[in-house]
């Protein structure tokens, strides 16, 4: 056998980090989506999910806290009060979106994530066809015929400790990786602290020449204090402060989340391939709050089959997807004011519910190609969304039990596709929907209220792509414009209590550029600097809430500019250094646009250095400075929050102050 130089082991490392982001694409067909990967996670705190997301043009993730975040994608999502919904979520292609349509991305640890696949809009047809577009979750892929060991452990500021320890294993018929990670944190303000623990199996075998099966697992159990918005006047002056009746009470949230499940992948023949997923969720969810305690877990269950294949030249995707959940949840009396200032303590019961959901499926595209240069792509998605709702614990007149059967909904989509000698341009039109929240299913008095339906709308896109000068330059810019009608609003009438209504229209239109260049400098050093941009052009079209008409106003909870840039500096011998950038414009901050937040800019860095310690032994040393120049700004926003009892209203969620971290990454090889 040869003997491995070091260049030898350098080469290699370089190759394991390819295979870690050669995840295929997801996407049916000509379907465009955009792609977070390793190299792009490589820029960031391991605890910094929102800044790697907020690359990507059109979508924006706005964090109060870990464990507090709101995706928009194109502005569908902005007026959801808390949490992520109007997406369809999925991780290694199995639905975690639950029955109402609320996603989680914080119930998995960044640090297993091999790629992000991001589908803008309805058009994804075989992933949903929700106004807002899929995300797509992946986990790392083992190194082919390799035995690893990796642990990477880091610290930082606010006391952040975090150790990912992962062992993964690869050969002709087996891959299997395995991770534990713990993360803890006294996080940037007051009640703020952090601490979770997860696990996550992956695994796949071969059960035949033409069949494989894959089992996936992942639990995670965390523990997060809640600082909650505040108010302008403690934003300027003290950011770190929590909201004082949060503090009083030291509110949080205690989560453990299970999901689990089993797929089969079948080639009939090679022009015909299914693979068949069944899934299983639990979260038990346990949150004391000022105004009450909020205690209820969910059981959830489904499965999902998609055939491919091809007649001829045409390609062809169709299959079904059933998603039934059983939430339950109850509400009791919060004493913290009666308990001597030791927090939260449980008293009366206030309620008890259930509801069950169901939301079925059925999707179905075709790509033919026209001629060598022009392809073309039609799909077909129907939707199914049932409520049951029943109310345990009121009896007689006043029990709110009730049912909500959607009608069956057709979202159809056509894609064209135009192949350059150096890119191509592509146009899209398709329709959408958003199933409305429980809550907005409610009306004041908590009863079911039957004219509160499905936000639907028309999205229309195009746009081009490039690779130029050998394909060292990147290029993308789209334009789109979607209406959506039957304008879902989340109407604010206690502390946390939302009604929801059809209020009228919006109208969400932009432009996306996203460009990186690749070069290099010397035979030991490149270059890539990128930059990527959003304008959102987002309004109310037709919008009167009450006796206020905000017909034409910029749309709330939405900057009108976006940018995120950097550069990445690679040498030969292992040295990375990151630079990154972002610019978030002011946010209108009601409807009336009579208060808006300020603009910022936010610079963070990175550098590490990566080496073989022998043929088997390699280790990462990274360290970063996170918010550059201390600036004071908001990370996600209230939109439309209201003062109680004389108070100013809480718009805002502080994002960290200058703040650092460093790592260490060790990856034993058998």
């Amino acid at each position: 056998m040869a003997q491995t130089t070091p260049k030898d082991s350098i080469n290699q490392l370089d190759e394991i980090v390819l295979v870690q982001n050669a995840i295929p694409k997801k996407a049916t067909g000509i379907t465009l989506s955009s792609k977070i990967d390793g190299k792009t996670f490589e820029r960031f705190n391991p605890t910094d999910i929102p800044s790697a997301i907020n690359q990507i043009s059109g979508v924006f993730l706005l964090s109060g806290a870990i464990n507090t975040n709101r995706i928009t994608v194109r502005g569908i999502g902005a007026r959801t009060p808390y949490g992520t919904n109007k997406l369809r979520m999925y991780f290694n292609g199995i639905p975690v979106t639950n029955g109402t349509g609320s996603s989680t991305i914080e119930a998995f640890d960044f640090e297993n994530l091999g790629a992000i696949e991001i589908i803008k809009g309805p058009k994804g047809t075989a992933y949903g066809s929700n106004l807002g577009g899929a995300f797509l979750l992946d986990t790392k892929v083992s190194v082919e015929d390799k035995t690893q060991l990796i642990n990477t452990f880091s610290i930082g500021s606010y006391n952040m400790l975090k150790n990912n320890l992962t062992f993964s294993h690869s050969e002709d018929s087996f891959n299997l990786n395995f991770s534990y990670n713990h993360l803890e944190t006294n996080g940037h303000r007051q009640n703020n602290q952090f601490e979770r623990d997860g696990l996550l199996l992956n695994t796949q075998f071969r059960t035949g020449q033409n069949s494989s099966l894959s089992f996936l697992l992942n639990y995670i159990d965390y523990t997060a204090h809640i600082p909650s918005s505040i108010n302008q006047t403690d934003f300027d002056e003290n950011p770190t402060r929590a909201a004082s009746n949060w503090l009083a009470a030291k509110g949080y949230e205690a989560n453990k989340y299970v999901l689990t499940g089993l797929s089969h992948t079948y080639r009939f023949s090679q022009h015909l391939q299914n693979t068949t997923s069944i899934f299983y969720t639990y979260l038990d969810h346990y949150e004391p709050r000022p105004f009450n305690i909020l205690d209820e877990f969910t059981n959830g269950y489904g499965f999902r089959s998609r055939f491919t294949g091809n007649l001829g030249k045409t390609n062809f995707t169709f299959g079904g997807e059933l998603y039934k959940d059983e939430y339950r949840w109850d509400t009791y009396q919060n004493l913290y004011e009666e308990n001597d200032g030791n927090g939260s303590l449980q008293g009366t019961q206030l309620s008890d519910n259930i509801e069950f959901r169901r939301q079925f499926n059925l999707f179905g595209t075709l790509t033919h190609p026209i001629t060598s240069a022009l392809s073309a792509q039609v799909g077909l998605n129907l939707n199914k969304t049932h409520y049951d709702y029943r109310d345990l614990f009121n009896q007689g007149e006043i029990n709110a039990s009730a049912a909500r059967d959607f009608k069956a909904i057709l979202l159809p989509s056509l894609g064209v596709n135009y192949e350059l000698i150096n890119g191509n341009f592509y146009a899209n039109v398709s329709r959408g929907f958003s199933n409305p929240s429980l809550e907005e299913t409610l009306n004041p008095e908590g009863v079911i209220n039957p004219n509160v339906a499905q936000e639907t709308g028309t999205s229309y896109e195009m746009g081009g792509e490039w690779n130029l000068f050998q394909k060292q330059l990147t290029a993308h810019i789209s334009l789109y414009r979607m209406n959506v009608k039957n304008l879902l609003v989340a109407q604010r009438v206690g502390e946390d209590q939302y009604i929801g209504r059809n209020a009228g229209k919006t109208r969400h239109q932009g432009l996306e550029l996203d460009v990186i260049y690749r070069m290099d400098l010397s035979a030991s050093i490149s270059i890539s600097p990128y930059f990527s941009y959003t304008l959102n052009d987002h309004s109310f079209k037709d919008f009167v809430d009450s006796d206020n008409d905000y017909s034409g106003n910029p749309l709330t909870g939405v900057p009108k500019n976006r940018v995120s840039s950097g550069i990445d500096i690679r040498h030969s011998k292992g040295f990375l250094l990151s630079l990154t950038h972002q610019f978030v414009d002011e946010i209108p901050l009601t409807d009336a646009n009579s208060i808006s937040s300020n603009s910022f800019n936010v610079l963070h860095a990175k550098a590490g250095f990566q080496t073989f310690l022998s043929t088997h032994l390699s280790i990462g040393i990274n360290a970063g400075i996170n918010n550059i120049f201390d600036a004071n700004y908001a990370q996600s926003v209230l939109i439309n929050a209201t003062g109680f009892g004389g108070s100013q209203p809480r718009y805002f969620y502080p994002g960290n102050d200058r703040n650092y971290f460093g790592g260490v990454k060790l990856n034993y090889t058998f």
